[in-house]
């Protein structure tokens, strides 16, 4: 009998979906590129307004779309219960040199 599991995904994206779609009830739905897996995603508009959010606050960013697989599409399957979380992607800076005493 094998051991029972729960399998979660998280997709992370740094740039605003291109074709967003709007659908029955004003949810927001968008299609995500992962390796050649095309992932549909549906979120609630308030969900949806975290990315749009962090696409005028922040310079850079990153979102993190976790959720379940869902059914299987012709070129990848639907992301069941999407969650997002977005954060501010500050820029690296150059390590100094340390300095030796």
């Amino acid at each position: 009998m094998a051991t029972q599991g729960k399998l979660e995904l998280t997709i992370k994206i740094s740039e605003f979906p291109s074709d967003v779609k709007t659908v029955e009830n004003g949810w927001k739905s968008f299609e995500i590129d992962c390796d050649g897996q095309i992932v549909s995603v549906t979120v609630k508009p308030k969900v949806f307004k975290k990315l749009e959010q962090a696409q005028t606050d922040y310079p850079m960013w990153v979102a993190a779309i976790a959720g379940k697989m869902g059914e299987a599409t012709g070129q990848g399957f639907v992301l069941n219960e999407p969650a997002i979380q977005v954060f501010e992607k500050k820029p690296k800076e150059p390590k100094e040199a340390a300095v030796a005493e």
